[in-house]
């Protein structure tokens, strides 16, 4: 029998196609950013996408900040009571939260929900060649299409983040107040105690950063389907995939960077 052949050595093509889709993934987001600035703005474009976004992820944030709130109230006030300090409660659960609770809540729900409608949609267009026909008649898709898509992300990952914030609060507060026999007073003045205004600064920051990756990663796939109909469908799957593991990756290096910028508010 003849022996088998080993296996073959990737390409070096094949391992340079990941560093040059990050490179045009850059290149994208520098474009849309540039064309941002340039007339005319297609204001009439970014109040559908604007109200299409938000009428399709505000119900949704809610239903998931409830119980993720009340989670969080709950394992936080169970750790603390351990340590004696049951006043903290309030303070810790709600800095969980809106430093790391609440963004990724947002920009999971913008980049799964709108984040694909948006590539779905760019990704039809694409393989019906209305955006080459729009580049031959001189109209720049990216400032047409893709600018006021991107930019209505970002303005309603900003607004639910804050809608987010109030609801998973509250709900934290109603579980720990009925299930963990807190005070509603220790619950809202260690707010103060532990919590601070750069926190909240941060948690907006990441919302208009997440936004931002969202609708430039689902841009970018939907600018670019291949194999037809099914293609967009795989680009679809593929925005939102890597949207996930390039958001939990930029919240981990802004979460350390503002750790060691901001010092914690002492007790």
């Amino acid at each position: 029998m003849k022996a088998a052949a080993p296996p073959a050595a990737p390409s070096p093509m094949r391992i340079l196609t990941p560093i040059r889709e990050i490179g045009k993934l850059f290149a994208l987001g520098l474009t849309i950013i540039r064309w941002s600035f340039k007339r005319p703005f297609q204001a009439r474009e970014f109040i559908e996408q604007f109200w299409f976004v938000a009428s399709v992820t505000i119900l949704p944030a809610m239903l998931v900040t409830i119980p993720f709130g009340a989670v969080m109230a709950l394992q936080v006030g169970s750790l603390i009571q351990q340590f004696g300090a049951q006043s903290y409660t309030g303070g810790a659960s709600v800095l969980v939260l809106v430093q790391q609770g609440s963004p990724l809540i947002v920009s999971l729900l913008v980049s799964g929900v709108a984040g694909s409608a948006v590539c779905a949609d760019l990704g039809a267009r694409a393989i019906r060649e209305e955006l080459d026909a729009m580049e031959v008649m001189g109209v720049s898709p990216i400032q047409r299409l893709v600018v006021p898509r991107v930019l209505a992300m970002i303005g309603v990952a900003l607004l639910l983040n804050g809608l987010v914030s109030v609801v998973g609060t509250a709900g934290g507060y109603v579980f720990n107040v009925m299930l963990q026999n807190g005070t509603p007073g220790a619950y809202l003045s260690s707010f103060s105690a532990l919590a601070q205004l750069p926190d909240l600064l941060l948690s907006e920051f990441k919302a208009v950063i997440f936004g931002f990756i969202a609708g430039v990663v689902a841009a970018h796939r939907g600018l670019n389907p291949k194999g037809g109909p099914k293609g967009v469908g795989d680009a679809v799957n593929q925005s939102v995939v890597f949207t996930f593991l390039l958001l939990f990756f930029v919240n981990a290096v802004l979460t350390a960077i503002y750790l060691q910028v901001v010092p914690p508010k002492g007790l």
